[in-house]
């Protein structure tokens, strides 16, 4: 696990109580989204942990940076703040889940390991402002995370995955996965019924 977190005290004590949690080992720590950036390139994680407000690149903007970088790599988002606005902006970037830092060690390594099984973790005091999350006018890309809706938008306009991957200065293989989580949440039988799908849905 990849912990990120701002200040040092919160950091070391996280690392206290999960290390004695069993079942989670932090291999990586970072001060911020830019430092854990740097750490993913040189480690080798199966699930993030960040706080939400950090100076710099925040956890919402690491969570859109790990969805288009690193896809499928779960981030769950950890705050004090009980605010919509950010519960919204977090898992619009793709967050796997969001809780409050006040949630017990056994909720936390709960979540953490339900991310990482491929599942989705909202505290039940943001459960609501998580609904409203749907754009009624977007519905069938509601589902999509950040780095999924930008190649969706390419994969509409026809271009090829070598194409997106030197547009967007991605690996080929990063596209790939995209596509790949794309035909599977939009239930597409092939590249061409997905382009249909999201040419009619993006609209132009």
């Amino acid at each position: 696990m990849l912990l990120v977190e701002d200040q040092q005290l919160i950091r070391r004590g996280l690392t206290m109580l999960l290390s004695t949690a069993g079942g989670i080992e932090i291999v990586a720590q970072a001060s911020g989204g830019e430092t854990a950036l740097a750490a993913l390139t040189d480690e080798e994680v199966d699930v993030v942990l960040t706080d939400a407000r950090m100076p710099g690149m925040d956890g919402v903007e690491l969570t859109a940076q790990c969805a288009t970088r690193y896809p499928g790599l779960p981030v769950l988002v950890l705050t004090t703040f009980d605010d919509d606005a950010l519960v919204q902006s977090a898992l619009a970037a793709g967050a796997s889940g969001f809780l409050l830092k006040d949630t017990s060690v056994e909720g936390l390594t709960a979540a953490l390991h339900a991310v990482i099984d491929g599942g989705m973790v909202i505290d039940p005091r943001v459960a609501k402002a998580a609904m409203r999350t749907k754009d009624s006018r977007d519905e069938p890309l509601a589902i999509l995370t950040r780095g999924e809706r930008i190649v969706a938008e390419l994969v509409a306009r026809g271009l090829t995955n070598t194409e997106i991957a030197e547009t967007l200065v991605l690996a080929e293989g990063t596209v790939k996965n995209h596509v790949s989580a794309l035909l599977r949440k939009l239930d597409a039988r092939d590249r061409t019924a997905l382009a249909l799908t999201l040419y009619k849905a993006i609209g132009d």
